[in-house]
Parts: structure tokens; sequence; C-alpha cells
């Protein structure tokens, strides 16, 4: 938890955040640290209101320490950083991305990032939940645009209007005036427009105009923690569409099929177990929804062109084989014992 004299201290880039909530909480209570069947933390917004507010804002440090996280973990949430100055990398999802600021991530829920031997890290961090998106509902899928590729250089050109609108953002926040969140919903609306701008950032798929409701439906369970091993007659059921419709809507908005997407998603979540857990491949295939390991192994060979073991020991330099623990999980602090004061 942040201490007092660390709420107040201005941030660097910057008007001071203010006082700021413990927005972070582990999903296994606010002491435990990680639980044996939950090897990547999975971190949850805890604001005081978030059935009217589902959205915070500060700097590194008025956010709390565990914004500089050092051990893989995961959100239920979004998460926007913009960091202005700092050494070291930023690894999202396996890829490491060494900082070069000013530069903008985004993360969205369920996808795995750490910190890497970061110095002298400073800027901000935004977090919301999708509730915070309805007045905008189109900036879902840009925002998983650009969590497709997160550690975006910010131009020269584009630097002073990023910085200039987070600190209005802080400010807007930090004041609270009569209608400020619907201010705040506008202008993180033109933070995420400004984004897609960046050079190499592909816009929101797709092309043929905003995603129907029950594409969007599906593609929000999907990204869920966990969902990965649920077969597209489970989607079906939950949504109350036949299979048949469901493939349709999904094909037509996304160009790809319910089961490709789903497949897609079990390979992203085995690399993020395979590289960051102690489970072994029998374990994690079952997470999978495979009953069979061997099977798990043909589908992630397939997928990838390696074995899970090899993939396994290319991710973290290990000797360990296939059905072996592997690796010795994410690493942890005294900051992930406590509540957690922040959440990067």
């Amino acid at each position: 938890m942040p201490r007092r004299s660390e709420q107040s201290r201005p941030a660097r880039g910057g008007r001071a955040a203010g006082p700021a909530p413990d927005v972070f909480v582990p999903r296994g209570g606010v002491n435990d640290g990680p639980r044996n069947d939950d090897p990547v933390p999975l971190h949850r917004l805890d604001v005081p209101t978030p059935h009217l507010l589902p959205f915070a804002i500060g700097s590194f440090d008025t956010i709390g320490p565990l914004s500089r996280a050092n051990f893989p973990h995961r959100h239920s949430f979004h998460e926007i950083v913009y960091v202005t100055a700092g050494h070291g990398a930023h690894v999202v999802d396996q890829a490491r991305r060494p900082l070069r600021p000013p530069q903008l991530s985004v993360i969205v829920p369920g996808q795995v990032h750490h910190w890497e031997q970061a110095t002298q890290l400073h800027g901000w961090v935004i977090l919301f939940t999708d509730d915070f998106l309805l007045a905008h509902p189109g900036d879902r899928d840009a925002l998983a645009a650009l969590g497709g590729c997160p550690g975006r250089r910010v131009t020269p050109a584009a630097a002073p209007r990023f910085t200039s609108l987070v600190a209005e953002m802080v400010r807007e926040y930090g004041e609270r005036a009569e209608g400020f969140t619907s201010v705040l919903q506008a202008q993180l609306h033109i933070l995420i427009a400004q984004a897609l701008r960046l050079p190499g950032t592909p816009g929101p798929a797709p092309a043929t105009g905003r995603m129907p409701p029950l594409a969007r439906e599906f593609t929000a369970l999907l990204a869920r923690p966990g969902a990965a091993g649920r077969t597209v007659r489970s989607y079906a059921d939950e949504l109350g569409v036949s299979v048949g419709h469901l493939a349709e809507v999904v094909k037509r908005s996304t160009g790809r099929t319910p089961g490709g997407l789903i497949r897609h998603a079990q390979t992203v979540e085995a690399k993020r177990l395979l590289s960051g857990s102690p489970l072994s491949i029998a374990r994690i295939a079952a997470r999978l929804g495979f009953a069979d390991p061997a099977y798990f192994s043909r589908f992630f060979r397939r997928e990838t062109g390696v074995s899970p073991g090899d993939f396994r020991r290319s991710a973290n330099g290990t000797g360990a084989t296939d059905g072996t623990a592997g690796t010795a999980g994410p690493r942890t602090t005294g900051e992930t014992a406590a509540r957690e004061g922040a959440g990067a």
C-alpha cells in the first residue's frame, strides 16, 4: 500500500495527481501471495465507487509501488501507460520491448506483463474497466488493436499533445468538478484516437464498421482470464444463440471463425503459462481444456511450430523437459504480499 508521502509527492512530467486509492488488489485476497492454482496473478481494480467511477489515473509514484511490478501478472481491466522517462524494458506476452521514452503501452484484460530491470521510471498510469467505455463503445475495439502492439514510440511532434492531454486528465480527476466523469470519458476517447495515429499502429478491426454486439460480447468473453478452454457451443449457449449464428456473425465481423479465435486464445494462454508459471505441461493442458496432454502437445506444435517443452526452454533458458515444472514461476517481492496500491 503506498505511503502518504508517496501519494502527495508531485509527479515528474505533469501536475500532482493528489491522493490515489489502493487501486489494485490480487484475486487471492489482500495479503495472499500467488496462489498455487493461479500461477500468473490476476489483479482487479479496487476503487472506492467502482459502480460510479471505474477509473483511476496517476503517476507511477501516486498509483503505488506495484506500478513498477517486476513479476508477470495480468489484469481484469484496461491499463494505459505513458512512459516519459526511464531505463529497462517492458515485457508484454513474452515480447521484450526496451524502453525508449516517450512511449505508450496499452495492456488489455488478460494480457501478461511486467517491468524488467526498470530504473528511474516516470510517467502516467491510467486504469479503467469496460464500464468506463460505455459512452464510446467502439473504443474497446481500438484498445484491442493497441494492445497487440504495446510500447509504441510517441513522436517528438505528438509528445506535447499526449503530455498536455494526460496532464488535463490528471487535473480533471483530482478536481472532480461537476460532470468530471463525462469529461474524463471524452478525454480518454481522444487519447485512444491519438494513440491510433502513432506510426506502426494498426487500426481497429473490422473495416466494415462497428462490431455487432454479439461479436463484441463473444470477444469480451474470450478475453477473460481462464476462458480459453471453453468450446464454441458453451459460448453460444451463454450468449443465447445457435452455434451457426454465432459463427456467421463472428466471421463476418472479425474475418475469423469462433473456433479459430478460441485456438488463438488457447495458444496465447499456453505460451503465458509455459513461460510464466511452474505448472507442468499436463496441468497446463487440462487448464486449457485438453484432457490428453499428448494431444495438447500436438496442438501446440501445429500452432507454433515447436513443442511445449522446447518453447518453455527457449522462453526461460532452463533445462526443463516436457511434463516438468520448468520454471520457478513469477518472481515475488514484499510488494506482492501487501494490499496493492498499484498494478501496472
